[in-house]
This record gives structure tokens, C-alpha cells and sequence, in this order.
């Protein structure tokens, strides 16, 4: 399953949440977190439980619900019953694995045993992000640079250097423990040149998609994160000349030495474009 764009609508805005799985976007999240202003809880909650148990809500992509740091029990019971279409839950400011497994616990309780998306964005969260990656609930981790960099005090920079380690920690702890891993947002939303910049690192670090806030930014994301035809075409030229070699430890592709690294590029770029 792609998770290359995954697009935050405010979980007040029913009219928005409506029309985000028609952006193209892998994943869609409902947000009662920071979207939605703390007088407005309730409403947003009715909302987005309006919009889960609509008969007419059919969407084709994955659809997330992200609760509140200091609610999010609430927010469960509020917007999940049998005929909600829900696939997941993101849990904010996810600090260690027993935040995992408390979110894990209430879904559970209300028969709903939902994968989770974990935010590491804080200190915590990012130096115990291979824990968070490990959880059993665990189906991706996801970077968070703004409030990271407010945790820390950090000012936030065009370069970035200031999250860059932050950001190759938790690409690493999701790897190791074999779990999506989603970049952090880029707030200009008019600037999509810099968008395809920043995403391209993000999938060169070896992320797997990237936090879009606006529905133009979907296929800006999708486009960096699909490979080309050039480079499904040497992919498969690879493949295929292992199977010639069968089993030989090192061979020629298009004047290049292929070893064992190199063979594990081209299937993961077979996955990301979905031809395998």
C-alpha cells in the first residue's frame, strides 16, 4: 500500500474532509488536533463522525483520524462505531512505545484494533522513535519539524540543518523496524518548486511519503514519490539480469558492477512504483 502523500484536513470542515480523498492523495487525515480550535472540539468530532458513517463516504485511499494529545479517548468514542470507515488513527506528540500501546488500548476497547500512526515531534519522540517504530500497533512513524523545533527551540531555517538529524533518526527507526516512514510538513504552500526540492531529499533520505496541508500539494508529492519509467526500466534490467546470473555474487548492468545493494534498490524501486 502507497502512503506516498498524506493530506491533513481540519476535522471541523466537513465540506473539506468531503473532498480530500478526491485530491489523489494515499492517505487522508481527519485532524481533531492542532486543526481544530479547543471551543470547537465537540463540533469537530460530530463532524468527522458525520463524514466516517456517511453511507454515500466510499473513498480510495487509506483514511486516518488524528486524535488529540489530551483527549483522544474522547475523540474515540465520539467518532468511532460499527459504521465508521476508518483504517487507521494518528497519535500526536508520541513520546515512547507505552504511548503506543495506551492508544492501542482504547481501540481495543471500543473493538476497533486499528493500526497507528505514531508523530514523533519531540525531544522524546525523536530519541525514542526506534521504540515508537517498534510498537506493536505501529504501522508508520511520521516526522513533525515545526513543533520539534518549538520543543527544542530551535529556529526553523531554509537548509534545515537545524531538524536534519532529527529527521535521518526517525527515517532509521522506522527501516529498522520495517514501518512506513512520512516526512514532515513544508508550510509555503505556494511554493511548490521548493515542495518538489524537499520532498526529492526526503525520498533520497529514504522516506516513504510526505504530510501534505493543502490539496495542491498531492500531486507535487506523488510525482517525487513515483519513480520514473527510466528508472522502473533499469530496475527491471537488473532483475532480470540476476535471475540470468543465477546466484553469481557481483555482474555487469549497463556498464555498472550489481551487488547485493544494488539489487535491493531496484526491487524497492519495483515496490515504490507498484509493479511487482
Amino acid at each position: 500500500m502507497a502512503r506516498r502523500s498524506v493530506l491533513f484536513s481540519p476535522g471541523d470542515r466537513p465540506e473539506l474532509m468531503r473532498k480530500a480523498p478526491g485530491t489523489g492523495a494515499d492517505v487522508v487525515v481527519y485532524d481533531l488536533e492542532d486543526a481544530v480550535a479547543p471551543g470547537k472540539k465537540e463540533e469537530g468530532r460530530e463532524a468527522v463522525h458525520g463524514v466516517l458513517t456517511d453511507p454515500s463516504f466510499d473513498p480510495d485511499c487509506e483514511v486516518c483520524v488524528r486524535v488529540s494529545t489530551d483527549a483522544a479517548s474522547a475523540d474515540l468514542a465520539a467518532v468511532l462505531d460499527d459504521e465508521a470507515r476508518l483504517d487507521a488513527v494518528m497519535l500526536p506528540k508520541a513520546e515512547s512505545a507505552e504511548d503506543v500501546a495506551t492508544l492501542a488500548a482504547m481501540l481495543e476497547e471500543r473493538d476497533a484494533s486499528l493500526p497507528v500512526f505514531a508523530l514523533c515531534e519531540t525531544a522524546a519522540g525523536v530519541l525514542h522513535a526506534e521504540a515508537i517504530a517498534s510498537a506493536d500497533a505501529t504501522t508508520a512513524v511520521a516526522f513533525g519539524a515545526e513543533d520539534l523545533s518549538a520543543d527544542i527551540g530551535a529556529n526553523r531555517t531554509e537548509e534545515g540543518t537545524e531538524v536534519l538529524y532529527a529527521r535521518e533518526h526517525v527515517v532509521l527507526a522506522a527501516s529498522a523496524a520495517g514501518v512506513d516512514a512520512i516526512d514532515t510538513v513544508f508550510t509555503d504552500i505556494d511554493d511548490t518548486d521548493r515542495l518538489a526540492e524537499e520532498t526529492t531529499f526526503a525520498r533520497d533520505l529514504g522516506y516513504d511519503g510526505k504530510i501534505a496541508i493543502h490539496p495542491a500539494q498531492v500531486p507535487v508529492i506523488n510525482e517525487a514519490f513515483t519513480p520514473s519509467e527510466e528508472q522502473v526500466a533499469w530496475a527491471r534490467r537488473v532483475l532480470d539480469a540476476r535471475d540470468d546470473h543465477d546466484g553469481e555474487g557481483v555482474f555487469r548492468v549497463d556498464g555498472e558492477m550489481v551487488d547485493a545493494p544494488l539489487i535491493s534498490r531496484a526491487e524497492n524501486v519495483l515496490d515504490r512504483a507498484g509493479v511487482r
